[in-house]
C-alpha cells in the first residue's frame, strides 16, 4: 500500500519545521546560506583533490590529515618530533669493544707456547 507521498527523513522534517517558524524574509537568506555552504564545501574538496593530483604528478610531498586509524603519533608532532638519529655503522660491536682499557693490545702477540 503506497500512498503516493514520499517518506521524508527525520532531518528533512526538522528542517521544514524550523523553516516554518521563521518569518518569510528570513527563510530565503537562510536557504541561500545553506546552498552556499554546500557548494563551497564541494569546491573546497575539489580544490584539495586537484592539489593532491598535481603534487603526486610533480613528485612533491603532500601533507594531508591522517584518516582515522592511519598514521603514527609522531606524524602529528610537527616541529616537536624527535630528530632522526644518524645511521648506525653496519658493523656490530663485539665483546672487545666494551672492555675499554682492559682490552688486549692488537700489536702484542703472546708467543709463550
Amino acid at each position: 500500500m503506497t500512498s503516493g507521498v514520499p517518506m521524508a527523513s527525520g532531518k528533512g522534517e526538522i528542517f521544514e519545521i524550523v523553516l516554518q517558524f521563521m518569518p518569510d524574509w528570513v527563510q530565503i537568506p537562510v536557504l541561500v546560506l545553506i546552498v552556499l555552504l554546500v557548494v563551497g564545501s564541494w569546491v573546497f574538496k575539489l580544490k584539495r583533490k586537484i592539489d593532491r593530483r598535481r603534487a603526486a604528478r610533480g613528485g612533491q610531498a603532500v601533507h594531508v590529515a591522517a584518516q582515522h586509524g592511519q598514521g603514527r603519533g609522531a606524524d602529528h608532532l610537527g616541529p616537536y618530533a624527535p630528530q632522526q638519529a644518524a645511521p648506525q655503522p653496519a658493523r656490530q660491536p663485539s665483546g672487545a669493544d666494551f672492555l675499554g682499557a682492559y682490552a688486549p693490545q692488537q700489536g702484542q702477540g703472546n708467543s709463550s707456547v
